[in-house]
């Protein structure tokens, strides 16, 4: 599934190719993947703007000149890809949106949806989302009154969307690995300089995976070179077997709450 970083890289590369364009046509493929009826979803999108674009947590916003909303979220397999005439992705689409020399695709969307919103709703849905960790407000006093009633695992507590938004599975072990710390370890377990360390993993982690386009192995569209650069610099997620880069033993992957895990047992603690 999608995270932060993904997201971040879908609506950095979509703001460029898409904010300021009008809608020309709507076909869809899957209505579940929407929230009306097929007639109302063309009929407020068509001719129709996208003003800007925005990430809340692992969702996408694409605001509209009419004053409302789309709101997607990619969930398990979901994928977005800029078709041109002469470069047509050979995939099931549920949804696809038309320009004038472009059409965005949503491909995937099985678990996901893109659903039309006013803006009161769109804050509504967002309503029990946690703190963007990437934000300047994110600050060590933040995190620690986030944490102060939190007796959890690690893991556990960040993918726990209403803690922080936008970490999942992959980033969550990353930032552990980062930070030196199990997985496993309970949060109230921690020291400050543990604490302070994996406050920073938070940002580090994300910021790289931004900086690197995520893990997404499909371009957003031909001649993307960002979208999927972080794919290779895991450094313990799904390496199960694989040497440490840190220390050279041998990753581990176990369930923490029903999730894969992946660690190294000898330098995080």
């Amino acid at each position: 599934m999608p995270e932060l970083p993904e997201m971040e890289t879908y609506k950095n590369l979509l703001q460029r190719k898409l904010a300021g364009h009008t809608i020309k046509d709507v076909e869809v493929n899957r209505e579940k993947s929407i929230n009306s009826s097929v007639a109302d979803f063309k009929n407020q999108l068509i001719d129709n703007k996208i003003t800007h674009i925005h990430r809340r947590g692992k969702h996408l916003i694409f605001n509209l000149a009419s004053g409302k909303a789309l709101l997607l979220h990619l969930m398990l397999g979901g994928l977005m890809y800029i078709e041109s005439d002469d470069d047509i992705i050979s995939r099931t689409k549920q949804v696809i949106l038309s320009f004038d020399s472009h059409r965005l695709t949503f491909i995937g969307l099985r678990l996901g949806y893109l659903h039309l919103l006013t803006s009161k709703e769109v804050e509504e849905e967002f309503a029990d989302l946690g703190p963007e960790p990437l934000e300047p407000s994110f600050t060590v006093q933040t995190f620690q009154q986030l944490t102060e009633s939190k007796k959890g695992k690690i893991k556990s507590t960040l993918v726990d969307q209403q803690f922080i938004a936008g970490i999942g599975n992959r980033y969550s072990d990353e930032i552990c690995f980062a930070a030196g710390l199990l997985p496993t370890r309970k949060l109230n377990s921690l020291d400050q300089s543990q604490f302070l360390k994996l406050h920073a993993s938070i940002r580090s982690v994300l910021q790289e995976g931004i900086r690197y386009g995520g893990y997404i192995d499909l371009p957003l569209f031909k001649g993307d070179q960002l979208t999927g650069g972080f794919q290779g610099k895991f450094k313990v997620h799904d390496r199960e077997g694989e040497p440490c880069t840190r220390c050279g033993s041998v990753i581990v992957k176990k369930d923490v709450s029903s999730r894969k895990t992946f660690f190294c047992a000898n330098c995080q603690i």
